[in-house]
């Protein structure tokens, strides 16, 4: 495999035990955590939780990441589509809200294998980074419910200084406005669990208030009522 699923179109080889992109992943499926999960939004998590796949690796660089054990030291381990349907199917099977895909941008067409096989009766979650191909987004239409991709700069200069990519925002604004094409506007049933839209997050950064502001007003001159918003912020340790 020639690998230009993400926005840096590495044309980079990613075999069964070899990856050469930037995201430094084979073409066969790596999770680090395959779980119910009770700490995403309340509007997907709910009171059963969403069953969540935490794929290896990452497309970004982002220097306050969290899951940096995960998304750029390879941490996690080798299943085959079959063995990944299996256990989401397990997990399901014992009640969730929905069905997350965690850090999924190279994982795409794994998915979408995955995705044919299970046929998931809950909504299914795309957690993303936002930092996506127009052209992949287009090849998930009819299978994600839900779009949870972050809106982590309001320019261009803040990408590069904190993720390592030179064009995150004229990237990621893009991939947005494929996301909400694809979903329309929210769906949330009497339950409070949303079934259908996007929810654009993003994370307050130290010093870059100002960030998070430029960012909202965006958002809402945008696109108003048409998505969900997700405000998050750093807890001190």
């Amino acid at each position: 495999m020639i690998c230009n699923l993400c926005p840096r179109k590495c044309n980079a080889e990613r075999n069964d035990s070899i990856g050469k992109g930037y995201c430094k992943m084979p073409k066969s499926l790596y999770v680090s955590r395959v779980a119910h999960h009770y700490w995403e939004e309340p509007v997907i998590s709910g009171k059963k939780g969403t069953v969540a796949v935490f794929f290896t690796g990452c497309t970004l660089d982002c220097i306050y990441c969290q899951n940096r054990e995960i998304s750029h030291s390879n941490l996690g381990r080798k299943v085959t589509i079959n063995e990944l349907a299996k256990e989401v199917t397990l997990l399901l099977d014992k009640g969730a809200e929905s069905l997350s895909f965690i850090t999924p941008s190279h994982y795409t067409n794994g998915i979408i294998q995955l995705l044919d096989i299970i046929s998931p009766k809950v909504p299914v979650v795309y957690n993303t980074s936002g930092f996506d191909s127009i052209e992949t987004l287009k090849k998930l239409e009819g299978y994600i419910d839900i779009y949870l991709p972050d809106l982590k700069y309001s320019n261009n200069d803040l990408g590069l200084e904190y993720s390592n990519v030179r064009n995150y925002f004229d990237i990621t604004s893009k991939a947005i406005e494929e996301m909400v094409r694809q979903t329309g506007e929210p769906v949330i049933n009497q339950d409070g669990i949303m079934e259908k839209g996007t929810m654009v997050r993003n994370l307050v950064l130290p010093n870059h208030t100002k960030n998070s502001i430029e960012v909202i007003n965006y958002l809402a001159e945008k696109y108003g009522d048409k998505i969900l918003f997700s405000l998050m912020g750093h807890i001190a340790d």
